[in-house]
């Protein structure tokens, strides 16, 4: 037998007769284990004077453990180990129930404030949808009164100002379905409307393109916030390209869906893309659908958004490449220098400061 195999009870014994001896310790400690009751006090007690009387021969090692097993029994069987023990497993007990009280507590408040913070999303969600219901309520109640009347308003040009607060010199007719709009919100510049989408909302635009981010037309905090037009476009100039924003919302809402457009069968059945501003209609088509995102301004790149307007047409062409080459699929609609485009862009989320952006020209509505 290898020396390797010379193990009694855990310990190992160097040679074959130790672990002979070994053995016979074995088989003398089973039968007393046998013979006592080790949950009695008295029998070990007894069993533990044995021991140390030398009633029981042994030729090893084993005979130590188990005079040190005899006397750990004993202590912990002492009136006063087991009040210990019974503490020790009270005290732990107690800990597991404030353990579970806290979790049970934690869980409550954690609900209470899922709950709370799903009230507020549909409190903000439902005011959302009802301001803009009651707003194209009156935009198509003054198309209809105006297509009702068979006759063009007669026009009565009002002044008009920047951004910035400069009065405009040469004044342009606000369309009739928005001259009510303006009234809510003097902010408005048009209104963007994709047919068979939730996409048909009234566009604001302000010098600060942070604010309309978490603020409705009503000048009212709200997550949603509004869709809003870049600050550095102008619908009086016009700009080469009007770049409007919308949330990404998980509700669908704002430009919640645009990225619907990331699949070709979509676009195809979406082709148009209807953006009134306030002074004239437009119909717009889709050209170019890509991913972006917002670069660091020392980042040598093309960035979308920083295409407003066009200084030549050298410029104007090197940026439809740039946009045709990010294009997801190839539309086989292209632009021609002095033609107005429109840039849809909302939040991306497969890279961080992602941006989903659908690029269209203006077209004549046939």
């Amino acid at each position: 037998m290898a020396q390797q195999d010379y193990i009694v009870e855990g310990r190992r014994f160097r040679t074959k007769g130790d672990y002979v001896r070994a053995l016979r310790d074995k088989g003398t400690i089973d039968r007393i284990r046998k013979e006592t009751d080790l949950q009695d006090r008295r029998q070990l007690e007894k069993l533990q004077k044995e021991l140390k009387e030398g009633k029981y021969t042994f030729y090893s090692l084993l005979e130590e453990d188990f005079k040190e097993e005899i006397d750990r029994l004993l202590r912990e069987s002492s009136p006063t180990s087991r009040a210990k023990l019974e503490a020790r497993v009270q005290e732990e007990l107690k800990k597991r129930e404030r353990r579970r009280r806290w979790i049970l507590l934690s869980c409550s408040l954690l609900g209470a404030c899922c709950l709370t913070y799903a009230g507020i999303y549909f409190y903000y969600d439902y005011r959302t949808n009802s301001t803009y219901q009651r707003l194209s309520q009156m935009r198509e109640k003054q198309i209809a009164e105006a297509e009702a009347s068979g006759t063009a308003p007669t026009p009565q040009p009002t002044p008009q100002f920047t951004l910035d607060g400069e009065k405009v010199q040469e004044p342009r007719e606000v369309l009739e379905e928005y001259k009510n709009l303006l009234n809510v919100n003097k902010k408005l510049i048009g209104w963007v409307k994709i047919d068979d989408t939730n996409i048909d909302y009234p566009v604001v635009q302000t010098v600060d393109n942070e604010y309309y981010l978490d603020h409705n037309l009503n000048q009212e905090y709200d997550k949603n916030g509004s869709i809003f037009m870049d600050k550095d476009c102008d619908v009086l100039k016009p700009s080469t390209n009007y770049i409007i924003y919308g949330h990404h919302m998980s509700s669908g809402r704002m430009f919640g869906k645009l990225d619907l457009y990331k699949n070709q069968s979509y676009y195809e059945e979406h082709p148009i893309i209807q953006f009134d501003t306030i002074y004239e209609k437009g119909t717009y088509e889709v050209m170019y659908v890509f991913r972006s995102r917002v670069y660091s301004e020392n980042e040598i790149v093309f960035k979308y958004y920083q295409f407003i307007d066009a200084n030549s047409e050298q410029e104007f062409y090197s940026n439809m490449e740039e946009m045709a080459a990010l294009s997801l699929y190839d539309t086989g609609v292209t632009a021609k220098y002095g033609d107005q485009l429109l840039t849809l862009s909302t939040c991306d989320y497969q890279e961080k400061n992602g941006r989903f952006v659908v690029v269209a020209k203006k077209i004549a509505k046939e």
